[in-house]
């Protein structure tokens, strides 16, 4: 009997294996639902990021006003008789003028 009882616990054994351990286990499924749910939040992300360029592209090429910020604030230009001033606070040093300000004459008239 005792024999019994020892070749049906090793095929219990035997069965479980590939339930745990097997090509479609349980431990595989799980590790695979994990890279899944990674791959979800990455794809979220890039989902976002690829709004927020098309958005952007979107209002470069309808307006203009996107393009005259960038200008404004990337490149320090400014408008034809605009004025440029800038206020410098105590302890900074002086900025540098850009060089459309500075080749540009200043018509105090207006």
């Amino acid at each position: 009997m005792r024999l019994i009882t020892l070749a049906l616990a090793a095929l219990l054994l035997l069965i479980q294996y590939p339930l745990w351990l097997g090509k479609g286990g349980w431990l595989r499924v799980a590790d695979f639902e994990g890279q899944v749910d990674v791959a979800h939040k990455k794809n979220a992300e890039l989902i976002a990021r690829n709004a927020k360029l098309d958005s952007e592209v979107r209002d470069l090429k309808d307006g203009t006003g996107a393009v005259e910020e960038r200008a404004r604030y990337e490149l320090s230009m400014i408008k034809q008789n605009e004025i440029f001033i800038q206020i410098v606070g105590k302890g900074q040093a002086e900025p540098t003028v850009p060089a459309a300000v500075a080749a540009a004459p200043v018509d105090i008239a207006q």
